[in-house]
């Protein structure tokens, strides 16, 4: 009972109050997902290192070809990892760009370049490898050999997965002439 002048003293949420906090928050968690859409952002990360990671191939080879002579961008792999080949599971490139996972810079590993031929060692000590590296998304490399004039050309690919990236795989966008790949080098015509 209750005396006059005292008011009650509540001590605590009502079950309303508590059911329409949690509601909110289930609100604004799920505007949160669909907004930042987390598996996008992480595509994007992804998209992020392959192309840092052929711009660092990239760069690496450039290094080889003003310190070599003479240039041989065919390395000693005489089967070929990840070059541009006719037909295949990845087409325009051969399958051994899936399995392959050699990261030698000695002309062995995925990059037929002898990287560890440049006066002072390779650039890189290890070449890198896809982030996801399935039978999706892998890197792949051609280059010319000796008898192709000029021997100085190059390309790197890999298949970027965000759909903010996704455009520069596009032909009228990198001006290589595999569909599907983003593609860097000296010759995206290879």
């Amino acid at each position: 009972m209750y005396k006059s002048g005292m008011t009650k003293i509540s001590r605590g949420f009502t079950l309303v109050e508590l059911l329409i906090v949690i509601a909110i928050l289930a609100v604004l968690s799920t505007a949160t997902v669909v907004v930042l859409n987390p598996a996008e952002l992480l595509a994007q990360a992804r998209d992020t290192q392959r192309m840092t990671d052929l711009d660092t191939v990239k760069t690496a080879v450039g290094l080889y070809i003003s310190q070599v002579s003479p240039v041989d961008l065919t390395g000693v792999n005489a089967v070929g990892n990840c070059m541009v080949g006719v037909g295949g599971i990845n087409a325009p490139f051969t399958a051994a760009c899936v399995t392959n996972a050699s990261r030698v810079t000695t002309g062995t590993g995925w990059v037929d370049v002898i990287l560890s031929g440049i006066p002072g060692g390779s650039p890189i000590a290890i070449l890198p490898v896809d982030p996801s590296n399935t039978a999706a998304y892998f890197y792949a490399y051609k280059g010319n050999d000796l008898t192709v004039t000029p021997n100085y050309t190059f390309k790197l690919a890999a298949v970027l997965e965000s759909t903010k990236f996704s455009p520069k795989m596009a032909n009228a966008v990198d001006g290589g002439i595999a569909a599907g790949f983003y593609e860097v080098g000296t010759s995206l015509a290879l």
